[in-house]
């Protein structure tokens, strides 16, 4: 039988998956130019790639409402907002959503 506090680590990672799936921004966003790639997954992680570079960045991120904030696996913490369902403005950058 799990412990108390690894039943409590399983309940907020289910919690965490079911928000980002909950969403309808799940999918490959990208900057004009192609440059910078942003991948937001269906468990509520993120992959971005930045040139030639695959998986620059990695980390966990929460959507609420049309907010998303990002923690990246090293540390770095960041937002944006959705202004449509195709437009995210993250980082003083616009991104394009790929379907």
């Amino acid at each position: 039988m799990p412990s108390a506090e690894a039943t409590a680590q399983m309940t907020s990672e289910t919690r965490r998956q079911q928000s980002a799936q909950s969403h309808p921004y799940v999918g490959m966003w990208v900057t004009p130019d192609g440059h910078i790639r942003h991948e937001l997954l269906p468990n509520g992680r993120y992959d971005e790639a930045r040139g030639t570079r695959e998986s620059a960045y990695r980390g966990r991120y929460e959507v609420r409402g049309s907010h998303i904030d990002y923690w990246d696996d090293t540390g770095f913490t960041a937002d944006g907002e959705f202004v449509d369902e195709n437009t995210l403005h993250h980082g003083g950058m616009v991104f394009r959503r790929v379907r």
